[in-house]
């Protein structure tokens, strides 16, 4: 009956060995898993963070562009307001001799 009791106590400690060898394994794997999630988070606010970035550039080159529109359709303008009157003053002046 003691070596019963001996055989249980020795497969009693097994099993708990086996046990501390698997608490110590996942929790192994705990800490990568956090490392890799805070580096994800941080990589995350780094791709935020730079397609802000790029929103922004996108945004100040369409405005850009656009102010380059209006600069050439008010240069436009401008000179079919000057041709404009260059005629009516050519062709009034013509009518009155």
């Amino acid at each position: 009956s003691s070596r019963q009791a001996l055989e249980q106590a020795r497969v009693a400690v097994e099993e708990l060995d086996d046990m501390k060898a698997a608490v110590k394994q996942l929790e192994e794997e705990n800490t990568e898993l956090r490392r890799q999630a805070r580096h994800a988070e941080k990589e995350q606010r780094s791709l935020c963070s730079r397609a802000e970035g790029l929103q922004e550039e996108r945004l100040l080159a369409e405005g850009q562009g656009l102010r380059e529109q209006i600069q050439a359709q008010a240069a436009r303008m401008a000179s079919l307001e000057v041709s404009g009157a260059t005629e009516a003053t050519v062709g009034g002046a013509g009518g009155c001799v």
